[in-house]
């Protein structure tokens, strides 16, 4: 039997730059953006992007990123490393291959996927944050992987200031807004991440704030309620003292003893440098958490 295309078929079929156009429209105005610079990472961003979308009623699209250095302006050094990677990653282009591969793997297990799509960038990994994500209100991505993932998380979270949901170490469980868990302490940062979520959070069975180690008086406590109720929002105010653990601990013990489905957090406290040094909380979160990770610097 032939199974070749007819001309038929290739005159209806939308060109290739033509299907990367959408992508790319599609991409800058998704609500939930599913962020692949990995393809080990590659399916369980798209499987919880997929239900940050839902969960919204919001549009979902997914983009590749990568870096390639024949359309990098770099340092000769950083130029050079990135070639080195083509020893065990594959070049720019099979990196970009296989990722598509695992995309069009996904997307056709539902019928419903049909009508997402995915876009493409390679060159300076910051430019092609940038410009894949300009708009979207919630980015899906892998913090640990390739230095294309690693440094498009740096990107994301330092220097597009943007709402990051990050897979767990293991596999995903489902339910994405069944039980949120906040992380609460009264700073920008974590009242930046609440507001930046607020759609998922409207969109909870359970909201929990815990409040870990507060201060006399409560102010953690008085600090989140006021915040919820300025959003409109309704949850269970918990606190309790971490004693002699770390925070980050006491937060994923927390999150396991009441069935929490997603944690959502503010990151980084510090810059990116003093963060090398003093980022324990949020490192320990990144590096431990067995839930979908929410977070905003």
């Amino acid at each position: 039997m032939n199974t070749a295309p007819s001309n038929d078929d290739k005159k209806n079929r939308p060109a290739r730059s033509d299907l990367l156009a959408s992508a790319h429209s599609a991409a800058v105005q998704a609500d939930v953006l599913a962020l692949l610079a990995d393809p080990a990472t590659a399916r369980i961003c798209l499987d919880i992007a997929e239900d940050a979308s839902r969960a919204i009623g919001g549009r979902m699209a997914a983009a590749h990123v990568g870096a390639d250095p024949k359309a990098m302006i770099a340092a000769p050094e950083e130029l050079e490393l990135q070639m080195l990677r083509e020893l065990h990653e594959g070049s720019p282009r099979e990196r970009w291959e296989h990722v598509e591969r695992l995309f069009e793997e996904w997307r056709t297990l539902r019928p419903d996927r049909r009508e997402i799509l995915l876009d493409d960038c390679r060159g300076d990994i910051d430019r092609c944050v940038s410009g894949e994500c300009r708009e979207t209100a919630l980015v899906v991505t892998a913090c640990h992987g390739n230095m294309d993932t690693r440094d498009a998380f740096h990107d994301l979270l330092f220097n597009e200031r943007k709402l990051v949901l990050v897979p767990p170490s293991n596999e995903y469980a489902g339910d994405l807004v069944r039980h949120i868990l906040i992380g609460w302490k009264p700073h920008p940062y974590a009242h930046g991440a609440v507001v930046a979520a607020r759609r998922w959070l409207a969109a909870a069975g359970q909201i929990t704030v815990l409040c870990v180690n507060d201060k006399a008086g409560g102010r953690y406590q008085q600090t989140a309620r006021e915040l919820l109720a300025e959003l409109g929002l309704k949850g269970n105010i918990v606190a309790i003292r971490s004693e002699d653990r770390p925070v980050a601990e006491t937060i994923l013990d927390f999150a396991g003893s009441v069935g929490a489905t997603c944690l959502l957090t503010g990151a980084f406290k510090h810059s990116y440098f003093l963060e090398l040094f003093l980022g324990r909380v949020t490192r320990h979160l990144l590096a431990h958490t067995t839930l979908p990770l929410m977070m905003k610097h």
